[in-house]
């Protein structure tokens, strides 16, 4: 973090009595870490204090009315400046914190500083990461739950299709043991499955005969017994997230459904309203903040980095071959745009031939099937840059390449 004011009429550096850029680190603190070093320096200052922050979060304001603030990505500065910080005092956050330093203090003004989203922006991606880490939680306790009934119980991971679902918790409840469903019939299991209010396809018949056709445990009564109160203690503590998820879904639907630029995202081929509204929470509503469409292809990941990033900045250059220049995955990125993006693309496939076709060129060019549907995403990226800069609905009579194909 830099920071700098005017003294008459002209830029005055805030140095160190050496000259040197004042350097404000905060590690590993968030918003309080950065308020703090706010109140630090700005009782030193008169005017403006400006902020440079390294891939900062625009709805993390947390310089509020005082500040400027402006994000920039260290790995991908010019190489002469990957110089400056190879010879700096430290690789890690020392050395990007004098590189953005120095950034803001010869190049500041070529910056534009990062607008703040609305409070509806902030409550959606609150909503919308709130519950991408609750599945990421509901995942990581639904594979322990798999791999503990396989150890002793395989059917009863068998019988339903996801595990995680209400349905599965309801009868892992009931029956947490083969002991406890020797008796289970098939009467026994449609009384459950309408106590329940189970909406699957499948019969009681059909269930059961997945329950009866999977493996038998070789565990003991007593290892079972053990193994069956550990099912119980995961199904109690699966139970909260599965429930507040399905809640949270259902709100972000709303919330999407009822924004301007939800409307737009939604009316792309198979965008849905949880997908658009896991975009909308990322991409926000500062139009002035992409005002290209490859300023967004690279901020959401979806366009290749030209540089070869290597743990030594001495390294960071080009990799070029004769007159040719090559490219790799870009890491630095908004990861959470890019799998909003690529599940929307991977999505459109099977409602749009343009889509379709796409996917399909770039698998016979060899391509692998995530690189295929970042190829998707990024010629998706222009149609949807377009109709959101304008402000209108998809329209795919406007759509010239998807027009061609249909």
């Amino acid at each position: 973090i830099a920071d700098g004011c005017r003294e008459g009429g002209f830029p005055r550096d805030f140095c160190q009595p050496h000259g040197q850029p004042s350097l404000q680190i905060v590690e590993g603190r968030g918003g309080m870490g950065l308020a703090k070093c706010d109140a630090d320096i700005w009782w030193r200052t008169s005017g403006l204090l400006l902020h440079s922050i390294e891939l900062c979060d625009p709805a993390d304001g947390f310089f509020g009315d005082r500040g400027t603030l402006g994000s920039v990505n260290v790995d991908e500065l010019a190489p002469e400046r990957a110089i400056v910080r190879h010879w700096s005092e430290d690789n890690g956050e020392r050395g990007d914190a004098y590189l953005l330093a120095d950034l803001l203090r010869t190049d500041g003004h070529r910056f534009r500083p990062l607008a703040p989203p609305s409070d509806a922006i902030r409550a959606l991606r609150a909503l919308v990461r709130g519950r991408d880490d609750l599945v990421a939680t509901r995942l990581q306790l639904a594979n322990q739950l798999r791999a503990l009934l396989e150890s002793f119980w395989p059917g009863a991971a068998a019988i339903f299709a996801d595990i995680d679902s209400p349905i599965a918790l309801a009868f892992l409840e009931r029956y947490p043991t083969p002991d406890s469903a020797t008796r289970l019939g098939v009467k026994r299991l449609a009384s459950f499955l309408a106590q329940h209010r189970y909406s699957g396809r499948r019969s009681p018949d059909e269930l059961l005969a997945r329950l009866r056709a999977a493996p038998q445990g070789l565990a003991g009564p007593i290892e079972a017994e053990a193994k069956g109160e550990m099912v119980r203690a995961l199904v109690a503590v699966l139970g909260p997230p599965v429930t507040r998820i399905i809640g949270l879904t259902a709100r972000i639907r709303h919330e999407t459904a009822a924004s301007e630029d939800g409307q737009i995202l939604m009316s792309f081929p198979r965008a849905g309203q949880l997908c658009a509204g896991q975009i909308l929470a990322e991409l926000g509503e500062d139009r002035a903040r992409y005002l290209t469409p490859d300023q967004l292809a690279a901020d959401a990941g979806l366009a290749p980095s030209p540089l070869s990033l290597g743990p030594m900045a001495l390294q960071w250059r080009p990799r070029q071959s004769g007159k040719s220049r090559g490219v790799s995955f870009r890491r630095a990125c908004n990861r959470r745009l890019r799998t909003a993006l690529t599940c929307f693309a991977d999505n459109s496939r099977h409602a749009c031939a343009w889509a379709a076709r796409t996917c399909s060129s770039a698998r016979g060019r060899g391509c692998r099937h995530p690189h295929a549907i970042r190829i998707l995403g990024r010629a998706w990226l222009r149609a949807l840059w377009r109709a959101w800069q304008d402000r209108r609905p998809y329209d795919p009579v406007l759509h010239s390449a998807a027009k061609d194909i249909g």
